[in-house]
C-alpha cells in the first residue's frame, strides 16, 4: 500500500437533535459543556471511537484492518502476540525486538497506524505516534442541556417489587441537546504516517469513516447526528503549504434565522464566501 506523501488539515462538522452527543460520566452523563461559554462539547476519544466502530463493521477486524482498542479487548494480550511472530522472534538485541514489534502492530492494527497507541504496557512493543489527530469539537452556539424523566413499567428484583406493593415501575433520568452544530479540526501528518505505514488506502477509510460514522452509531441517548460538512485542505507537499489556522479561518458560518436553533438550515457554511455543495469537499492549497 502507498504511503500519503502528502499533508492534510480538515473540518468536520455535524450535528445533534434530542441527543447527548458525549456525556460527560464525572456530570451524571450531562452533555459535556464549556461552563465559561455554554459552548457544548464533544472529545476527541468520542469521534476516534466512531472511526473505529466504522472500521470493524466495513472491515471485520480483518487484518491489516484490525482494531487494537475495541470492545472487551485485552491490550497486553495483544502487544504479546507480536512478540510471537517469527521475524520479531529473531530479532537479538531488545531495542530491535521492541521496534520489530511496534511495525507488527501498525502493520495489523488500523487504529495504532492512524492515531498511535501506548504499546509498553505489556511486553515491550514501544509507543506510536499518530499521523491522524482530532481536536475537541466545539458547538457553534451555546447549548441547552435538558433533562427528562423517564419510566420504566418493571424493576430488577423482588425486594423493589414488594417495596412498590406490586406498581413494578422505575423512574430514570435522561438528558438530551435539542439541537447544536458542532465543529471538530483534525490533521494529518505524512511524516508521522511513513512511521506507522499508514497508506492512501487506509486514508480514503479514515474519509469515508467521518462520513458515515453516525449512520451505524444510532442509539436512544444519542438522538439524531448526522455529518453534514467535511472539508479537506490538500497541501501540495509532505510539509504544507500553508499554517492549518489560515486555512480554518477561510470558513465562515452565520445564522439564517433568529430565535433558537432547531435546524441545519438554521447556519449558512461558507468557505471563501461560497456556500459548500454536497458533504465533502476537497480544497488543494
Amino acid at each position: 500500500m502507498t504511503e500519503i506523501q502528502k499533508r492534510y488539515d480538515f473540518v468536520l462538522i455535524y450535528d445533534v437533535q434530542d441527543g447527548n452527543p458525549n456525556g460527560d460520566p464525572d456530570a451524571g452523563n450531562l452533555p459535556r459543556v464549556d461552563a465559561e461559554t455554554g459552548m457544548g462539547l464533544v472529545t476527541d476519544v468520542c469521534l476516534k471511537r466512531k472511526v473505529r466502530n466504522y472500521v470493524t463493521i466495513t472491515k471485520n477486524c480483518e487484518r491489516p484492518y484490525d482494531i487494537f482498542v475495541k470492545e472487551k479487548a485485552i491490550l497486553n494480550n495483544l502487544i504479546a502476540e507480536a512478540h510471537t511472530d517469527s521475524e520479531v522472534k529473531s530479532k537479538k538485541e531488545k531495542g530491535e525486538k521492541t521496534e520489530s514489534a511496534r511495525q507488527w502492530m501498525c502493520k495489523n492494527y488500523y487504529d495504532i497506524r492512524t492515531f498511535g497507541a501506548v504499546l509498553s504496557t505489556g511486553e515491550n512493543a514501544g509507543q506510536v505516534r499518530g499521523p491522524v489527530q482530532l481536536t475537541f469539537s466545539r458547538s457553534l452556539e451555546p447549548i441547552v442541556a435538558l433533562e427528562h424523566s423517564i419510566t420504566r413499567m418493571a424493576v430488577a428484583t423482588e425486594k423493589e417489587a414488594e417495596s412498590q406493593g406490586g406498581e413494578n415501575r422505575t423512574m430514570g433520568r435522561k438528558y438530551t441537546v435539542p439541537y447544536g452544530v458542532y465543529m471538530a479540526h483534525g490533521f494529518v501528518s505524512a511524516h508521522l504516517a511513513a512511521q506507522t505505514g499508514f497508506s492512501q488506502e487506509d486514508l480514503n477509510l479514515f474519509w469515508e469513516s467521518l462520513e458515515n460514522m453516525f449512520e451505524h452509531d444510532h442509539s436512544a441517548a444519542r438522538g439524531l447526528m448526522t455529518t453534514r460538512k467535511l472539508i479537506i485542505f490538500e497541501h501540495s507537499t509532505a510539509l504544507g503549504n500553508k499554517p492549518a489556522q489560515e486555512l480554518f479561518d477561510r470558513l465562515k458560518w452565520n445564522r439564517t434565522t433568529e430565535g433558537p436553533a432547531r435546524s441545519f438550515n438554521d447556519y449558512q457554511i461558507t468557505l471563501d464566501g461560497q456556500t459548500i455543495e454536497g458533504i465533502k469537499k476537497v480544497v488543494s492549497v
